[in-house]
């Protein structure tokens, strides 16, 4: 009876324990159901905040078109500076000759010198050289910045030798690509507005930027002329223009992103009284600072720029360019791994601003391993996220998706909206505000020159721009429309426009 009760015993305490693991086992599972449903949570929180729907993408083209008539129509009439770029003039194709141009896009600067054959897209020859600025230089004085640049142009000049001698009453013709807050007053002038990238030269602030250069290569004793002042979006289209005269507008996504075009003098209604010497102008957009309240923007975004050194400031920027992608990837990922423990204890690199750059968000986003190993080894080597699993290293993927597939189809919209403004999207362009009337029928042919490693090294990122365009303005419109992308446009565009302005050229009919 004693064996019996024992055994009884037994066999209830085990009929217990394992009810008890039972009951643990289901509380687990249930916790990491929670977990799981909490970061799922997440995703689709983002998924549905970042939503560009045709019909919302249409209302950010119309905003965009009508924030473009505003800022034309006076100075701060909009959040688009809409700045003159006074090009009224781009190459026809038949300019002859060696070139010259100087490339300030940062920390490095470049000298190029372009040899054009004199038939359209005849570009003979191209060389360059690069070099590092100084650090010092940086903060330094705006004649020791000018010193150092005219002395590699003097040197870079020096190394052609002979046969490069200029004829009696010749100079040689220079663009200045100068890649800073700068204020047009010429084609060939410009006043800094104010130093970015790490620059603080005091004495240069409000100063004709291409007048100092001027100086400094008279001061070196270079038969040299700065005959243009170029923004490398205007680059971009000059070199685009150069190739193909249907080229209407020109468009940088990279690290930052900006936009001009080809517009109307009669339109630009700040510029009343402005010498005319042909019937249009290149703008300079800035639609960097582009707001509107169609833009699908998240906490996310909200909170990006509040911790940015401009708030306020280059808000759809901060939507679409590569400078910022992958900071938006990091911090929705980092909200998942606070949700829940999906990705273990959070890491100080996944905590860290702008640890995760674009380029390293684009490869686990196209990455086509079967078990993402590329999206495991970023994880690992860059946030600090060791043996992720596949489910989450997928979920990683679709929020990398969702931050590209907005950001590609805000800048086409943005893209539409230049061809609305001047009538090149089938609905006639925008005049004081009012849509004028068109039709499929007196469609021209019409080109955006593109350049930016945004856009040509990020295929998914291409491929939804592209078919957003569609999308936006219908197959039929579309195909008058191309995307054509260029190659150093800050550099063999600024020397192609110096070409055009040269008082060197026979030819004078380089009327775009």
């Amino acid at each position: 009876m004693g064996k019996v009760s024992f055994g009884l015993a037994v066999a209830v305490s085990c009929a217990v324990a394992s009810t008890g693991i039972a009951a643990v086992l289901v509380v687990r599972r249930v916790r990491r159901r929670t977990r799981w449903n909490r970061v799922l949570g997440v995703l689709k929180e983002f998924e549905e905040a970042c939503s560009t729907s045709v019909g919302r993408l249409r209302q950010v083209v119309d905003a965009m078109a009508v924030e473009m008539h505003a800022g034309l129509a006076s100075e701060g009439g909009s959040k688009l500076k809409m700045s003159l770029s006074f090009v009224q003039k781009l190459p026809s194709g038949n300019e002859r000759g060696i070139y010259y141009a100087v490339d300030i896009g940062g920390t490095n600067f470049r000298v190029l010198r372009v040899q054009l054959g004199g038939k359209r897209s005849a570009i003979v020859g191209c060389d360059a050289e690069r070099q590092s600025i100084p650090q010092e230089l940086m903060t330094s004085t705006s004649e020791d910045l000018f010193d150092f640049i005219t002395s590699s142009l003097k040197q870079f000049i020096e190394k052609e030798g002979r046969g490069s001698e200029l004829l009696p009453g010749r100079r040689r013709d220079l663009g200045f690509t100068f890649s800073f807050p700068v204020k047009q007053t010429s084609a060939s002038s410009g006043h800094l507005i104010k130093w970015t990238k790490g620059f603080r030269i005091e004495d240069l602030v409000g100063r004709d930027v291409a007048e100092c250069l001027q100086q400094a290569v008279n001061k070196k004793g270079l038969d040299v002329r700065v005959s243009a002042l170029v923004n490398d979006t205007v680059g971009t289209l000059t070199l685009g223009h150069y190739h193909d005269p249907d080229t209407v507008a020109g468009v940088i996504i990279g690290t930052g992103t900006n936009a001009c075009y080809l517009e109307g003098m009669d339109a630009i209604i700040k510029c009343q009284g402005l010498l005319r010497t042909s019937g249009v102008m290149v703008i300079n957009m800035e639609w960097g600072n582009f707001w509107s309240s169609h833009l699908p923007r998240t906490s996310y975004d909200v909170d990006l720029d509040a911790d940015s050194p401009n708030p306020n400031d280059q808000g759809f920027e901060k939507m679409i360019s590569g400078m910022y992608l992958g900071e938006i990837a990091r911090r929705v990922i980092l909200r998942m791994a606070q949700e829940s423990n999906v990705f273990g204890p959070v890491s100080p690199g996944l905590s860290m601003p702008f640890n995760l750059r674009t380029p390293l968000m684009s490869v686990m986003h196209e990455d086509e391993s079967p078990d993402l190993r590329e999206v495991a080894r970023i994880l690992d080597d860059t946030l600090g996220i060791p043996d992720v699993p596949l489910k989450v290293r997928r979920l990683v993927v679709k929020v990398c998706d969702i931050v590209t597939r907005r950001a590609a189809r805000l800048a086409a919209a943005g893209i539409v909206g230049i061809l609305k403004k001047i009538g090149r999207d089938g609905s006639g362009g925008i005049t004081n505000g009012r849509t004028r009337g068109s039709s499929d029928s007196n469609m021209r042919r019409t080109v955006v020159a593109i350049e930016g490693a945004l856009y040509t090294n990020y295929r998914s990122f291409r491929e939804y721009l592209n078919e957003a365009l569609v999308e936006i303005l219908g197959e039929d419109i579309a195909q008058h429309v191309t995307l054509q992308v260029t190659k150093d446009g800050s550099g063999v565009g600024a020397a192609l426009l110096a070409a055009c302005h040269s008082s060197n050229i026979v030819d004078r009919d380089g009327s775009p």
